[in-house]
């Protein structure tokens, strides 16, 4: 599997690109901003987008998708229970002091145990609803990889204060859905640096 991951947009929002080196073919999560920096690693790679996936549906990790469909053609999937943080971008970009981007209602709702496909590599959709009510996880089996969104960070969880949020809903979908991972699963975040399903059963302090 080809993997980069890079910040993007105001927030540094983690944007990943998964590419299959066989196919050719390429999935983009997250695709907050800066989307002409996104084209130019997929011409990179020589990958060809077939997926955007958004793992929640605030300004800096959905700003940038019906563009990078509009570029690609690519189909975006996010979780239906969102639609509503789509509804109220003009309000998420007054709070940042930005202009709100181009939203639409995605191809297909990322729903509960969705398989999502690049290529021969396949990842489940995990719904870990308590940052948003449509928040979700993107778990790569084989390769070991959970894409945690804004549910879970290296020492620290997604915040709850925001439209959609709840503290004890966050806490139950990740203990319930996340800590039974194996412990090397490495923990790709919606923000900040990678860490282990391992490492934060272990030193999470919010978990702990």
């Amino acid at each position: 599997m080809i993997l980069e991951t890079f910040p993007v947009g105001l927030l540094q929002c983690n944007c990943s690109i998964l590419g299959d080196e066989a196919t050719g073919e390429a999935m983009v999560i997250d695709p907050g901003d800066n989307v002409a920096y996104i084209l130019e690693r997929l011409e990179a790679q020589g990958l060809k987008l077939k997926q955007i996936v958004v793992t929640h549906g605030h300004i800096d990790h959905v700003g940038g998708a019906v563009k990078l469909k509009r570029a690609t053609g690519a189909s975006i999937l996010m979780n239906k229970n969102d639609l509503s943080q789509l509804k109220i971008m003009n309000i998420q970009a007054a709070w940042l002091g930005v202009k709100a981007p181009e939203v639409a209602p995605p191809d297909e709702s990322a729903g509960e145990g969705l398989i999502v496909r690049v290529g021969s590599h396949k990842g489940e959709v995990l719904q870990t609803p308590g940052h948003t009510q449509g928040s979700i996880c993107l778990h790569f089996v084989p390769e070991g990889i959970l894409f945690a969104g804004d549910t879970l960070f290296a020492g620290s969880i997604g915040r709850t204060d925001l439209p959609g949020g709840n503290g004890k809903q966050i806490l139950r979908s990740i203990h319930d859905r996340l800590m039974p991972l194996p412990d090397e699963t490495r923990v790709i975040p919606g923000h900040g640096a990678e860490t282990t399903i391992g490492m934060e059963k272990a030193e999470n302090p919010f978990l702990i």
